[in-house]
């Protein structure tokens, strides 16, 4: 599995992609929105983990921009953010994606792992 991970705090990006490659992925790192963007435009991800908020824009500016390489159902599958900030409104704004949100801290991080790692039908 090819797995773009998008995580400005550089110990939980280094963690999960070890976590993920002990797993048998393929990850690939963004620190910022504008370098995940030019990844996603370049490179065809079977998943795509984004933190919600980054230090330059936001995740759901990347899933806006992401909306010129895959289609709208192709982003519910392949798109989950992971975010400190799960108000309702960011729920709710989450939803009107179709995206998967996981809430950090990970309550259980093999449960992470494996939500990142299981592609919806």
């Amino acid at each position: 599995m090819n797995i773009l991970l998008i995580e400005d705090e550089l110990l939980i990006q280094k963690s999960l992609k070890k976590l993920l490659e002990k797993r048998g992925a393929i990850v690939d790192v963004a620190s910022t929105g504008k370098d995940a963007i030019e990844k996603i435009f370049a490179i065809k991800f079977d998943r795509i983990i984004c933190d919600l908020m980054l230090q330059d824009i936001t995740g759901f500016d990347v899933l806006e921009e992401s909306k010129k390489t895959y289609s709208s159902e192709e982003i519910k599958k392949r798109f989950i953010i992971i975010t400190a900030y799960s108000s309702p409104s960011v729920l709710e704004k989450a939803q009107a994606y179709g995206c998967k949100i996981i809430s950090k801290p990970f309550d259980n991080i093999n449960d992470a792992i494996s939500s990142f790692m299981t592609l919806e039908a």
